[in-house]
């Protein structure tokens, strides 16, 4: 850990995200611990952070894609032909992608500020 060592502060981060997520906007914490460690540049944080959020959504999309397994049963729950669920793969899809910027752009907030935090005070 520590400066310039993108990757692994950024899987600190992820690592903060996930153990935090029943916390609202945990992603800003995961982000925040990343960039506080990156001690760089701003633009740098920034990336560790937005990095650490996408690292931080493969569990969540894990999650997903096991629960993907029972999308190709639901038209047999049905009466209709199935355009219900079909519907539903849709709002599916539109959710992963708002909960994916959501965690990747606290995220980068997060970065700035724990970059913030690091180079303006003296913690």
């Amino acid at each position: 850990m520590g400066n310039g060592d993108t990757l692994l502060n950024a899987v600190v981060g992820a690592v903060v995200t996930v153990l935090a997520s029943f916390i609202p906007f945990s992603p800003v914490l995961g982000g925040a611990v990343a960039g506080y460690l990156q001690k760089e540049d701003s633009s740098t944080a920034l990336k560790v952070g937005a990095l650490s959020g996408a690292i931080a959504t493969i569990p969540f999309l894990l999650v997903v894609a096991l629960l993907g397994g029972v999308l190709p049963f639901l038209p047999a729950f049905f009466d209709g032909p199935g355009a219900f669920a079909g519907l539903f793969v849709v709002f599916v899809i539109f959710a992963i992608l708002v909960s994916v910027v959501y965690t990747v752009g606290l995220s980068a907030v997060g970065g700035y500020l724990g970059w913030y935090l690091e180079s303006e005070t003296d913690l």
